[in-house]
């Protein structure tokens, strides 16, 4: 039997000690003055439940419409497949997909079997997904057919000329040793299927080609049907809060993307909180068009609303008018976006077509939110409680937050006040001593929400986090009040549009090119996107070298947010004596060069 001291709250008021096993732990109410102590796996049971019949994950776009004992049931017949397929503890499932419910699933089959997600990044293209493999061990690959210009399938087929012919489970890879499944989702309807409640085969797409080698996810269900629950449990027992659970790849501060390792205990109490600010409860329903790869999707949405009972309204992809046409048909009490995304949903010629009404709240994150954006989606959309956000993958990832009492004017000129449970404080970079009030320095915060690491990166972990401190590489001031602002960043970490994205990966592989003799790439204000990229290049003697040259080649083997907006041409880089490059004066003379010191553009 294992003890839990605080469990998850329905209504937030007084609660007490619950005893309960593996499964079917009864969560009552939250002592508020505590973290919960549960494993992703024994909150879903815990919610099914509590909330059997209350809607869980509802697809817009797709027939797929679950409650929390409906999904709970297919999250365990999928785990089930996962172990007949030889996926065990610690083993890592790597999946590449937009918002599908099958990403869900995913999410938490392997939370209870005590496998680790590994999200993949739908933007990827063959050197992204290459690294990214490789540097994480992935054991199974869950993939898609592809998003946008990049095609998830043939890049494996490039990358894994095994495929080839072969059947699953007669391939091994020389390029990837630990990789022994690739499933693929055909998209086809996850709902058909039969009375047991066992969805049957779906169709492939046209669908075989070029997908030797890889299992069709419906094959999970029949595997897994073969599985009693007895032996399923033998193998969800045993799990800490304290294993890892999700590994999200990052660029952090330096080189090519870390994979953050984040626990049980990291999410599902960031989760609970993020949703506490928001207010939400069973009956509440959050529309989630950011994607789940991402924190803002996994954590502030998913984490958010199982933690609370709350209906996950899925978009598989953001696009103005089904998320519109969601939040109307299915009566979508909150909604989450990057400006971007609100402003383009704001200006959408069909916008006065669609009712808002039941909006509340949702957070709107990524990048600063301009106050007429504000007033808009508080005006025009109802969003009355609309709270602001910010963290990092590092702190699982939300630090502060305001709540849906905080004035507009709050919410426009700060990222709200610290999390319960965390410390915040702002520090000056060169002492460590902390900042009085109004005094910029750097974020630094402590406490449960600190990752575990970055996988197989001991150095660069030590880096950032220093005596239990987790050093973000923001600038930032507090007010007197507690609240934050960012002010800057000690980091060249580009964000464009919510995006977090290196200079060095960029910088790295452009010097692939065989004209490129040096490469720099820096930041440049947008205002529409926050920033955009500037790659400064020296071409090699006597090779010339064109802007769409530069472009076209970055967009066959990077995420289409890593090509940048601008290319330009120089002879030299500006250096210190002890040469250095100068990135400031590169910035400088950016907008000198583009003509954007008036314009701000």
């Amino acid at each position: 039997m294992l003890s839990f001291k605080h469990m998850l709250s329905k209504n937030g008021t007084n609660c007490k000690k619950i005893d309960g096993g593996q499964h079917g732990i009864n969560i009552q109410e939250v002592f508020m003055d505590k973290l919960l102590e549960i494993t992703m796996g024994e909150l879903l049971e815990s919610m099914a439940e509590r909330f059997p019949d209350t809607d869980c994950v509802v697809c817009n776009d797709r027939p797929f419409r679950k409650t929390y004992a409906e999904f709970n049931e297919l999250v365990n017949l999928t785990a089930k497949g996962f172990l007949k397929l030889g996926i065990r503890r610690n083993d890592h499932v790597a999946i590449w997909a937009t918002n599908y419910p099958e990403w869900l699933l995913t999410m938490w089959a392997t939370a209870k079997i005590g496998a680790v997600l590994v999200t993949v990044n739908t933007n990827y293209k063959t050197f992204e997904a290459e690294y990214l493999l490789r540097q994480s061990d992935t054991h199974t690959l869950i993939l898609i057919d592809g998003f946008k210009d990049s095609n998830y399938v043939e890049i494996m087929n490039e990358l894994i000329p095994e495929l080839k012919g072969s059947k699953h489970g007669s391939w091994s890879s020389e390029k990837f040793p630990f990789l022994k499944n690739i499933i693929h989702i055909d998209g086809s309807d996850p709902e058909a299927g039969n009375e047991s409640g066992i969805l049957s085969p779906q169709k492939r797409s046209d669908e075989n080609k070029n997908k030797d080698g890889m299992l069709n996810w419906s094959e999970l269900y029949r595997l897994g049907a073969g599985m009693n629950d007895e032996e399923f449990a033998g193998y969800t027992s045993g799990l800490t809060i304290h294993d890892v659970v999700n590994m999200q790849y990052t660029s952090g501060t330096t080189g090519f993307p870390k994979g953050v390792m984040l626990t049980h205990h990291n999410i599902v109490n960031d989760g609970r909180l993020i949703g506490d600010c928001m207010k939400l409860t069973e009956n509440d329903r959050l529309c989630i068009p950011v994607p789940l790869f991402h924190c803002f999707g996994c954590v502030l949405g998913v984490m958010a609303c199982i933690t609370h009972g709350t209906t996950i309204v899925l978009i598989e992809h953001f696009s103005p008018l089904p998320v519109m046409k969601a939040v109307q048909e299915e009566r979508c009490t909150a909604l989450h976006g990057v400006p971007t995304m609100f402003i383009t949903i704001l200006q959408h010629p069909e916008f006065s077509n669609y009712n808002f009404s039941t909006l509340r709240t949702g957070i709107m994150s990524g990048s600063p939110c301009p106050v007429a954006v504000m007033e808009e989606t508080v005006n025009k959309m109802n969003l009355t409680e609309l709270t602001i956000a910010y963290g990092l993958t590092e702190t699982s990832s939300v630090c502060t937050q305001t709540t849906t009492d905080d004035s507009i004017e709050h919410r426009v000129t700060t990222i709200g006040r610290s999390l319960p449970f965390m410390e915040c404080k702002i520090v000056d970079p060169a002492t460590g001593e902390e900042c009085p009030p109004d005094v910029p320095g750097e974020f630094i915060v402590k406490g449960f929400n600190i990752m575990k690491g970055y996988y197989k990166m001991p150095e660069a972990t030590a880096q950032v986090i220093r005596d239990g401190w987790l050093h973000s590489g923001d600038l930032a001031s507090r007010d007197k009040d507690g609240y934050y602002k960012i002010t800057g960043r000690m980091k060249d970490m580009i964000i464009r549009g919510g995006e977090n994205i290196y200079p060095k990966e960029i910088e790295e592989f452009l010097y692939t090119h065989p004209k490129v003799s040096d490469v720099q790439v820096i930041s440049v204000p947008s205002k529409q996107y926050g920033e955009e990229i500037l790659a400064y290049i020296i071409t090699k003697p006597d090779e010339t070298l064109s802007e769409d040259e530069v472009k076209e080649y970055v967009k066959k083997r990077l995420a289409r947010h890593k090509i940048p907006k601008y290319v330009l041409f120089t002879d030299f880089f500006p250096m210190t004596a002890s040469g250095k490059i100068q990135k400031y004066k590169l910035r400088e003379k950016a907008l000198v060069d583009l003509g954007l010191l008036e314009e701000g553009e």
